[in-house]
């Protein structure tokens, strides 16, 4: 009798150029000098970080207005790997949704600094920045993770309220 198989590795290249648009670029360079901001719609007043090309993915109208948002924000949904992959941290990880204070859509994020099983809806959360020096214009670079900020949890239905209005 033969052992099933369960695992099989297969290299794998992907490239890619990604060519930043004019709001994205603003992102970046904010980003690098450890700011976030985000830009707001004239006609819905949401916040959108990053910028979605310089334009309201909900009305279709230009965004033009930068609006600072803090580095602190709400767990809203989240993900706990545990399935490995080339590269990958220790498992379990978690990846979540954090609506950053000032923002109306969350970005998604690496979470650290907290084990998978205490990870919920609600916790605050903070950014751990790159020091300056080895800050760039890549989020990746610049912003290393997310952490609990020890704060107390946002409400569930603020995040559900949040979640709806996005």
């Amino acid at each position: 009798m033969t052992e099933p198989i369960t695992v099989v590795t297969s290299p794998v290249r992907l490239e890619y150029r990604y060519t930043p648009g004019v709001a994205m670029s603003r992102f970046l360079r904010h980003i690098a000098e450890g700011e976030i901001v985000g830009q707001r719609c004239p006609r819905c007043s949401k916040v959108y970080v990053p910028p979605r090309s310089g334009a309201c993915p909900r009305c279709g109208v230009p965004t033009q207005e930068e609006v600072p948002v803090a580095d602190v924000g709400t767990v809203t949904t989240f993900c706990v790997v545990n399935v490995p992959f080339a590269g990958s941290l220790p498992l379990p990880y978690v990846a979540a949704a954090i609506l950053l204070d000032g923002a109306d859509i969350p970005i998604t994020y690496l979470l650290q600094e907290v084990e998978a099983g205490d990870v919920r809806m609600g916790m605050r959360v903070r950014a751990e920045w790159a020091t300056p020096e080895e800050r760039t214009t890549s989020i990746d670079h610049s912003i290393r993770y997310f952490k609990p900020t020890g704060e107390p949890d946002v409400p569930i239905d603020t995040v559900l309220e949040a979640l709806l209005s996005a």
